[in-house]
């Protein structure tokens, strides 16, 4: 089922939203009749997605190439980011706002004419989000989201931690019985464990403590290079409004002699 299943989904995520419902109705119908009854149960859950989640599909089913791109990059962030590399995390920064402003221009291409008021802003979003989120990246390439997604941190997403569970086949057999015969610890040995202990615990806080100010210094290097890039955006766009009103005041200034010429020529009024 599970090719079946993916080539449904690419099917339904690639297509308008608005052609969703009836091409999902289409997709169970057919399933039904080939009498693969987990198949339609499967399609029959698929969800309908919002525009700027059938956006970001569309770019992922049709042009593959440019979501891969993404990842990438992704990875060269991360990487950048874990080795506090600035001076490539500016470049990279820079990168990252004229790749994702690409993919959202392709997206608004892909939808075709006709389709005003597109939310290519939460586009951008989704697009950002994947570059800051491995989970949201994997999605963003499966092609399939029913939601556009935002990521308003800096650095990496904290992962929770995964433990091992033993399911009841790893457990002893009731008929056998485990036991531990121990002598009781010396006082020289109640001390080492002591000592031991907590040279441990001081281990444990001391990585504890690195690893938060690590955490820290990356979220204040981020938000430095992100203001930075602000900044720079900021100065490029007033140094073009500069020029504009300079050749504004140029253009005035050739028209006021201009007139003044025209009226030297004209001699003083007759009286």
């Amino acid at each position: 089922m599970d090719d079946s299943f993916a080539a449904v989904v690419a099917r339904l995520y690639a297509a308008p939203p608005e052609d969703f419902v009836a091409l999902r109705t289409e997709e169970v119908a057919r399933a039904r009749k080939a009498r693969d009854t987990r198949l339609a149960a499967a399609i029959a859950k698929l969800r309908k997605p919002t525009v700027a989640a059938w956006l970001v599909n569309l770019v992922a089913h049709e042009r593959p190439d440019l979501v891969e791109e993404l990842l990438e990059l992704a990875e060269e962030l991360r990487t950048a980011q874990r080795e506090l590399r600035g001076a490539e995390l500016r470049e990279l920064s820079t990168r990252r706002r004229a790749t994702v402003g690409a993919l959202a221009r392709e997206a608004a291409k892909l939808a075709g004419p006709g389709r005003g008021n597109l939310p290519l802003t939460e586009v951008e979003n989704t697009f950002a989000a994947a570059l800051a989120d491995p989970e949201v990246a994997a999605a963003v390439r499966e092609g399939s989201l029913t939601k556009a997604l935002e990521y308003t941190g800096f650095g990496e997403t904290p992962r929770p931690q995964l433990r091992l569970v033993h399911g009841s086949g790893d457990a002893a057999p009731a008929s056998a019985t485990v036991r531990q015969i121990r002598s009781a610890p010396t006082d020289d040995e109640r001390e080492r464990r002591a000592e031991a202990r907590r040279k441990e615990e001081e281990r444990r806080q001391a990585e504890e403590e690195h690893a938060r100010v690590v955490r820290q210094a990356r979220r204040e290097l981020m938000t430095a290079l992100q203001q930075l890039s602000d900044a720079e955006t900021a100065k490029s766009e007033a140094e073009k409004q500069v020029a504009a009103a300079a050749k504004a005041i140029a253009l005035a200034e050739k028209r006021v002699a201009l007139a003044q010429a025209a009226l030297s020529d004209l001699g003083p009024p007759a009286r």
